[in-house]
């Protein structure tokens, strides 16, 4: 979220946050990209006369197209929100002082460690019920029959060995692997890989782990699927076209988002083009109440806090999983001095620092 730095004359900053819109098809709109207009999103024809700014046209494609209008005025994905307004002066807001008001009640966790709160939102901890004397454990955590519409989730253990040869039916797996080392093997390739790590599994595709340290990781399906299904055989099947599938974590690669920041692991630059995971930092705070237009699986890798709702809340802490579907309000509130590192897999999205 760099590069919005003005050169010349600036537009005005309209709102701190985008404008959600549904679109009719066919139809085209013209955004203001100078901020004065008195139409927001839109141009209202002459609020831009003088500016140097001229409006953008976009015709939409189908019938309750969903879109963020941009309404900073500083993206670089014009006419949409790219999180741009994060960084500018006063753009990220935490609660703060909203906050202090009556909170909404604390849910506990059930017999299976998941906690449900608003809706189809829920918080799981994944080694509530897990057998830490077994070899090898597969756990679902997020799928379609759990209230999920656009991906599902696994919490995979291998103390030692290898896994079955595993695969999504006709959809990518995404892989984050919090601990452990060892081998993946995708179709005919086996490549290396030590935890963290995001490593991503075409469509198509299918995989095995071999461990020579003990793997903790979770599996993502994008689109959601009920069950990984298990093949006698590896197919041979690997799409050389995009050979990169492991991603560390690289501190070069963090882009700021207010306070905070966030590293892309898995995304369209190594294939993926509807699904991205990323890895972030939240520090000691609590955003402002928000929504996102992607669904989003958030893994708890250090820290504690509470993820707020309207009507309830629930207490996360390391190694617990939150669901939230589409357009969810919520809040995530970071309590440890420390701060809390978190592992996202947004579907379908790209940029986990765009919400409304």
């Amino acid at each position: 979220m760099t590069g919005h730095a003005c050169t010349g004359s600036c537009p005005l900053v309209a709102s701190r946050k985008p404008y959600y819109r549904e679109l009719a098809a066919g139809r085209t709109y013209l955004w203001c990209a100078c901020g004065r207009s008195k139409r927001q999103p839109f141009c209202d024809g002459r609020s831009h006369e003088g500016t140097g700014f001229e409006p953008i046209r976009y015709t939409a494609t189908k019938d309750g197209e969903e879109v963020l209008f941009c309404g900073c005025k500083h993206t670089a994905t014009a006419p949409f929100c790219d999180g741009a307004h994060s960084n500018l002066a006063g753009g990220y807001r935490d609660e703060g002082e909203a906050a202090d008001g009556p909170r909404p009640a604390i849910v506990a966790a059930d017999a299976a460690g998941v906690a449900r709160v608003d809706g189809r939102c829920f918080v799981i901890s994944p080694e509530a019920e897990a057998d830490a004397s077994a070899r090898y454990s597969l756990r679902t955590l997020i799928s379609p029959s759990r209230g999920s519409e656009h991906q599902s989730q696994f919490h995979l253990m291998l103390r030692d060995g290898a896994t079955p040869v595993l695969a999504a039916p006709g959809v990518d797996a995404i892989l984050w692997v919090r601990a452990g080392e060892g081998e993946v093997e995708i179709g005919s390739r086996r490549l290396g890989f030590a935890g963290p790590c995001g490593i991503y599994v075409r469509a198509g595709e299918a995989f095995r782990l071999h461990a020579t340290a003990p793997i903790k990781a979770y599996v993502s399906a994008c689109p959601g699927v009920e069950q990984l299904d298990e093949l006698a055989d590896m197919p041979e099947y690997f799409d050389a076209v995009w050979p990169d599938r492991i991603v560390p974590i690289d501190e070069s690669e963090r882009t700021a988002m207010g306070p905070r920041w966030f590293q892309m692991l898995v995304d369209k630059t190594i294939g993926s083009t509807t699904a991205a995971q990323f890895i972030g930092h939240i520090p000691k705070s609590r955003a402002e109440m928000h929504r996102h237009l992607y669904e989003e699986a958030l893994i708890i890798m250090s820290g504690e806090g509470i993820i707020w709702n309207e009507g309830s809340a629930a207490r996360v802490g390391a190694g617990d999983v939150i669901f939230f579907p589409r357009k969810h309000l919520h809040s995530l509130e970071c309590t440890s001095a420390e701060g809390m590192d978190v592992v996202g897999l947004i579907h379908p999205g790209d940029n986990p620092g765009i919400n409304y």
